[in-house]
């Protein structure tokens, strides 16, 4: 009998491919952790792939050389038959193994079914071996006494291959290198101690036979092509690992830049909402304070307009690196957006600890900057408010955002506490907003009409359309409370659309019953800027056949000023169209009289506050003349209005005031009571209507 000679040369080679297969599948194997499933199995598939033709090929080469002194042959189907065996146990050993990693019980069972892989392949490989007379098998015990050290070396290579993660790096790389180490090892030495398991005859010859292939073309596929497939099995691992890294880089930092404000480099606002969350929860546990510091930097917007924006984002900046040098360890601070920043404290502060705080960021923000050789001073705002006894967390940044509002308006500069008193007003807003869009979409809303009065004879010539808001619960509420509202918030235009809409509709009533009233609306700045508004004043009075001339449109002084060349191509177009013009509170603005005189208005409008002082002040009369002699220079009418006393009248009318309006007469009434009064003589005065103001077979209204 001949037994398996030991060639130490070729034995490294096989140990050394050995290594490198069990290096390439320990490499693909961190992809079988991966979440992606198809990523995961298609990593398991190349790791099997990899460990099953290293094992066959190591022991094909360690054959090769083994000093028999025939050419061996193998039967082809049975070589094809153990790798696919070799395979399958790879791929159900490598699955279980790393496994491990999630639940370490299932690594036993990995190593088991390696190592009984490691020594079944190499026997199957010896049974495919064309040989007669056949091999004879020596006494199994002492070899099979070693598999038990090559399942402990299969477990030792996992769990040192468990200290790796699975991104790649050099610290992770030399742990996969070292678990290659047993691993490669064990492979070599199953597949020894199967071949000094075995003797051959020494008579024994290996024909070659159909369906058989020798055992040198298997030595030359086990030296190139099988190297060349665990090459490019690693290096598509490799390279798929540093795609991975790089796709992974390229979120964090895409996650980085949506969380920084790119101009500081501080955490933006979203980033901020997340810390303070986490400082909020952190409070409740510990049962501790947090404070909020709500930042607005003055003057900014003097900086840009003067000096541009890049020296305002230069001002910025240099404020960013002055807060982040003030907080501490357990303290944060953020970009809002503009000129606005947030810093929170921890470590439970009260508040003259907040305060002080606030203190030191506004002496640190106050020092002087040099911007493109320019020295600048700034100042800054700071609102704080304190968690949890100004509110939850939802309510801490709007409310210390109040306490800065206060501060700016007390002159800026300086520090404010918050105060529940701050948000009462804001959260009663919130609500009249809400309710005023109710309001428009249910009608809520109601014109009341003040007549005026022409001077001369005490008879009315027109009313002024008033509007008035019956709310639900507040009761009746003035256009000085729900008008600026609306014009904040965006509202103007809608109910500006429905005054139109409802005055030229009563207007049409009115000529219905037989009488001719003017009114008189008023237009604001907002709707002077609508590109549609004399569009839909002429189609409205089409739509409800009124003469254009009954209609007046009032102005401000103030709106007129504000935009001359929109306003001007507004009331030429609305003149044109024979809408009746007028400017209201006249004297109250900065009227130019060669602009005046390019105005296609029909009379002037004085304000209240100079009827007023009538009777009282000098000044109020001379500027009242004086308007009454500009109107009748320039051929316009004078209404004056607010008139509450006789006194107040009688001057009026001296002056060569054409009509009248005020408490005097009438207050703001429906449309019905003006309709009874005018009709039926049912009025708070013995007011007379001539018959010319609402019988169509008489004479025109007074103008």
């Amino acid at each position: 009998m001949i037994d398996w000679s030991l060639n130490t040369g070729w034995w490294l080679v096989s140990w050394g491919l050995a290594l490198f297969a069990a290096y390439a599948a320990l490499d693909l194997s961190r992809g079988v952790l991966s979440a992606h499933r198809p990523t995961a199995m298609r990593a398991l598939a190349g790791a099997a792939l990899a460990l099953a033709t290293g094992l066959c090929a190591a022991h094909f080469i360690a054959m090769a050389h083994s000093g028999l002194p025939a050419v061996m042959h193998f039967h082809a189907w049975s070589v094809f038959g153990t790798l696919v065996l070799a395979y399958i146990g790879s791929l159900l050993g490598i699955g279980l193994a790393v496994d491990r990693l999630r639940r370490p019980a299932r690594g036993i069972a990995g190593a088991v079914v390696l190592g009984t892989f490691l020594c079944a392949v190499p026997l199957l490989l010896l049974g495919a071996v064309e040989l007669h007379p056949g091999l004879h098998w020596h006494d199994a015990g002492p070899w099979l006494a070693g598999a038990v050290p090559l399942v402990a070396g299969v477990a030792l290579a996992w769990y040192v291959f468990s200290r790796c993660r699975r991104p790649a790096t050099r610290h992770t790389l030399a742990w996969q290198a070292l678990a290659a180490v047993p691993l490669g090892t064990a492979i070599v030495a199953a597949d020894f101690l199967v071949t000094r398991w075995v003797a051959v005859p020494w008579d024994a010859v290996s024909p070659a036979a159909a369906g058989t292939v020798s055992g040198d073309t298997l030595f030359a596929l086990a030296t190139l092509a099988v190297p060349s497939l665990i090459a490019l099995l690693l290096l598509s691992s490799i390279l798929e690992s540093q795609f991975k890294a790089a796709l992974r880089r390229a979120r964090e930092e895409l996650q980085i830049a949506a969380q920084t404000d790119p101009l500081t480099g501080l955490p933006n606002r979203a980033m901020f909402e997340t810390w303070l969350l986490r400082a909020t929860t952190r409070a409740d546990r510990q049962s501790q304070r947090v404070a909020l510091l709500f930042i607005n930097l003055d003057g900014l917007k003097t900086v840009n307009e003067s000096l541009g924006q890049a020296a305002g984002d230069a001002v910025l900046c240099e404020m960013g690196k002055r807060l982040r040098a003030l907080t501490g360890t357990r303290d944060i601070v953020a970009r809002a957006g503009g000129d606005e920043f947030l810093m929170v404290l921890e470590g439970h502060p009260d508040p003259s600890q907040a305060m002080a705080m606030a203190a030191r960021l506004m002496k640190a923000l106050n020092e002087p900057c040099v911007v493109e050789q320019r020295e600048l001073t700034m100042s800054c705002s700071v609102g704080v408010a304190m968690y949890p006894d100004h509110g939850d967390q939802a309510k801490l940044i709007p409310h210390a955002a109040a306490a800065m509002h206060s501060a700016k308006r007390n002159g800026g500069g300086n520090q404010v506490m918050f105060d529940p008193r701050m948000v009462a007003g804001a959260r009663e807003q919130v609500d009249l907003l809400r309710d005023l869009r109710r309001a428009i979409q249910h009608h809520e809303l109601e014109l009341y009409y003040q007549p005026k009065v022409h001077a001369p004879s005490g008879q009315i010539t027109g009313a002024e359309a008033l509007m008035r808001w019956h709310h639900p619960q507040r009761g009746m509420v003035g256009p000085h409370i729900f008008i600026p509202l609306a014009e904040k918030f965006g509202l103007i235009n809608a109910l500006g659309n429905w005054l139109i809409e409802d005055v030229c509709k009563q207007i049409r009533t009115w000529r219905d019953g037989g009488l001719r009233m003017r009114v008189a609306i008023n237009l604001s700045v907002h709707q002077l800027r609508q590109e549609d508004l004399v569009d839909r004043i002429v189609d409205a009075l089409h739509r409800h056949r009124v003469e254009p001339g009954l209609l007046t449109c009032e102005i401000t002084e103030s709106a007129a000023m504000e935009d001359t060349r929109t306003t001007l191509q507004v009331i030429e177009r609305l003149s044109a169209a024979g809408v009746h013009l007028s400017i209201d509170d006249f004297g109250t603005g900065y009227s130019s009289l060669s602009y005046l005189r390019q105005l296609a208005a029909e009379e002037l409008k004085i304000d209240r506050s100079f009827v007023m002082d009538l009777e009282s002040s000098a000044d109020a009369r001379a500027i009242v003349d004086a308007v009454v002699k500009l109107a009748q220079a320039l051929g316009l009418k004078v209404v004056a209005e607010g008139v509450e006393t006789e006194a107040q009248q009688k001057i009026l009318r001296t002056l060569g005031c054409d009509e009248l309006q005020g408490f005097l007469f009438a207050k703001p009434m429906s449309a019905k009571a003006l309709t009874l009064w005018a009709i039926k003589d049912e009025g708070p005065s013995a007011l007379d209507f001539r018959p010319s103001l609402f019988d169509d077979s008489l004479s025109t209204p007074l103008h």
